[in-house]
């Protein structure tokens, strides 16, 4: 699984020491299994606090001290984030960033490699790579569903109203599929219009870390056909095996011959 990059460029990114890093990574893998939860939670809250604390003592170039200085400055990007949101922040970016960008880096190299026309196409024509990495955002679907929503009065969808007081379960991945936004939606096409796909969600809800992720594969994939033009898989597509998580939709590993 390509986990080193995404967990290397948010350790980067918040501040957390090289000696660090290894651990983070496992223990938020340990997250998939529902048992783990509360472990998972319990550590990463007591390790964060401390990292919180340390930024907080002596402030470094990274955004866990940004945060941590911008919350004491009136008017601040920050301005009047209490310690809980602070830490829950902290904790959002870690295990909102790492899975979601590892499942796109493997499933769209899944994508393109059961896809070998598109798979040429892009290796040929790396100026791509931007709208590849979106129609396979689409296509592969990082992330099942939303968060959970309750409608607050009746919401109209299609031929169908859904009443007020209502549990809703937005599936984006489902949404990303409907061929009536985009025509043959089970087909990969890197150059299909690619607006309005869900997979950073929308609104105000929309993805903080969208552009980090589309940087991350663009840089990934890329880097991947270039250096290993004859890649392919080195298992049937149909023995590979999917995470049992509900939230995210990614590939528990995907073994490839390196050519």
């Amino acid at each position: 699984m390509p986990a080193p990059l995404p967990i290397a460029v948010l350790c980067e990114l918040l501040g957390i020491p090289v000696a660090d890093r290894a651990w983070i990574a496992v223990t938020v893998a340990a997250y998939d299994e529902r048992a783990e939860h509360k472990r998972v939670e319990r550590e990463l809250a007591a390790y964060f606090t401390e990292l919180i604390a340390a930024r907080r003592a002596e402030p470094g170039d990274d955004l866990v001290s940004a945060l941590t200085v911008a919350r004491g400055k009136p008017g601040g990007a920050a301005d009047g984030l209490t310690g809980n949101e602070l830490l829950s922040t902290v904790f959002l970016l870690v295990m909102a960033g790492f899975d979601t960008t590892v499942n796109l880096i493997a499933s769209g190299t899944l994508a393109l490699l059961t896809h070998p026309g598109e798979k040429t196409r892009l290796r040929q024509d790396p100026s791509l790579l931007p709208a590849a990495v979106e129609e396979l955002l689409r296509f592969t679907n990082p992330v099942n569903h939303a968060n959970d929503r309750f409608t607050t009065q009746d919401v109209p969808v299609g031929d169908v109203v859904i009443p007020a007081g209502e549990w809703v379960l937005p599936a984006t991945n489902s949404a990303n599929r409907d061929p009536a936004r985009f025509p043959g939606p089970d087909r990969l096409d890197l150059s299909r219009d690619t607006s309005g796909h869900l997979a950073f969600g929308h609104g105000v809800h929309y993805c903080l870390g969208a552009p980090l992720a589309r940087m991350e594969a663009e840089v990934a994939l890329g880097a991947l056909l270039t250096r290993f033009p004859g890649i392919s898989l080195a298992v049937p597509p149909e023995e590979l095996r999917w995470r049992p998580v509900s939230l995210m939709n990614g590939l528990e590993s995907l073994p490839v011959r390196l050519a």
